[in-house]
């Protein structure tokens, strides 16, 4: 198994697959810290890492699934001209999910609700839930990204390397992220509108109208370019005014 990475072919397979494994993770790093700011301070960092924990069995068990994977491309419904297969359900589903998840966080945020935990029980029923959560969207956002992985490189141990070296960046980077955006409102707000720029995302790609994420991420980073200009100049004012 490991004269596969003394091999140079392989070396740039493993580069990009985790390159690409780390971008395409920007999406559900987000959702990850949403998720856990919902939960009590103490337990967000758990979360956090349990939740990542979780994104790395479901991604390997996709790879490892992979023939089976590709036969989820074959229509499983057949209406005329439009054909359906357990992929397109599988978009769709996740992009419902991520639709309604953002629309309740975005509900919560403006509403102004607390974080509502009753004791042990609520907290340990609430951390999981976050963690299954995780696992069943990062199971929408791992499918093409396996299905990318599986038509460029043919051996496991290099699609599996690649997942953990991504999962390693994102825990790394997961907590710095978690606080940026719990911290400043209006950033989360952006974030959460985003998920819900994905969730069209994924429906459409489920009704076969495909959106380059190009665009999307070109978006995307638009948006937080504006939003940084607009906390840098409120930063401004409020040293003005300090120094009033």
């Amino acid at each position: 198994m490991f004269e596969l990475f003394l091999q140079p072919e392989n070396w740039a397979s493993l580069a990009t697959l985790t390159i690409l494994e780390i971008v395409l993770g920007v999406d559900n790093l987000i959702f990850l810290s949403i998720l856990a700011s919902r939960l009590p301070v103490h337990q967000q960092k758990l979360g956090r890492q349990l939740g990542l924990g979780a994104a790395v069995i479901t991604r390997l068990a996709l790879l490892a699934s992979a023939a089976w994977i590709v036969t989820l491309t074959h229509p499983v419904l057949d209406f005329g001209e439009y054909e359906i297969s357990w992929r397109d359900l599988l978009l769709l589903a996740g992009g419902l999910f991520l639709m309604a998840k953002a629309t309740i966080e975005i509900h919560h945020a403006v509403e102004g609700e607390g974080h509502e935990t009753g004791g042990k029980e609520a907290v340990a029923a609430g951390l999981m839930g976050v963690i299954v959560q995780i696992a069943i969207i990062d199971i929408v956002f791992s499918f093409d990204t396996v299905m990318t992985a599986v038509g460029m490189s043919d051996h496991f141990p290099i699609m599996a390397t690649a997942v953990i070296a991504a999962v390693i960046v994102m825990i790394f980077a997961a907590e710095p992220v978690s606080a940026f955006v719990t911290s400043h409102p209006t950033v989360k707000m952006l974030a959460l509108s985003f998920l819900i720029l994905i969730g069209v995302a994924l429906i459409a790609d489920g009704l076969h109208f495909h959106i380059p994420k190009a665009y999307l991420y070109f978006a995307v980073a638009f948006s937080v370019g504006v939003e940084m200009l607009n906390l840098w100049a409120r930063k401004r004012r409020g040293r003005q005014v300090e120094r009033v």
